[in-house]
């Protein structure tokens, strides 16, 4: 079983890695310096939280990053499953239901209502593993998007 910890700035090189393969899968260009930046900024002012899956050489092998948001209608916080990734070579391991059970640990110790996600529907290993760690489908709400451009 691979260790979940809490990401450090000593993971930064690494993790900045795992990142980048991450953006890469959802087809943004490759960014390691911006990767190391954002996540240096997201650690340093406590705007989310991020657990790494290492192997006992130190390694690190996947990643899960959180960022607490609240629910008005709850009065209470919930957190946002942002990224899930885990390199090729080590998936179908149980590696990111390692990573799952591990930001639902985070709900419970925050006093948190859930957490919820999204994902492509082209992501089929995503969309067939939310649902095997019991995340359910919301097929009740639209879901809409803006951008300044």
């Amino acid at each position: 079983m691979m260790m979940i910890r809490k990401a450090s700035m000593d993971d930064i090189d690494q993790l900045a890695n795992l990142f980048d393969l991450y953006r890469i899968f959802y087809e943004r260009p490759s960014d390691i310096e911006g990767s190391k930046r954002f996540l240096s900024a997201r650690m340093g002012k406590g705007e989310s939280e991020i657990y790494v899956a290492a192997e006992e050489t130190g390694l690190l092998t996947g990643f899960v990053q959180l960022y607490p948001v609240f629910s008005s209608t709850r009065m209470t916080r919930l957190w946002l499953l942002n990224d899930l990734y885990v390199l090729e070579s080590y998936r179908g391991k149980g590696i990111s239901i390692q990573l799952i059970d591990q930001a639902k640990q985070l709900v419970a110790d925050t006093g948190a209502c859930g957490m919820y996600l999204e994902t492509a529907k082209s992501n089929l290993i995503g969309n067939r593993l939310y649902p095997r760690t019991d995340f359910v489908v919301d097929e009740d709400h639209n879901y809409y998007y803006w951008s300044k451009g």
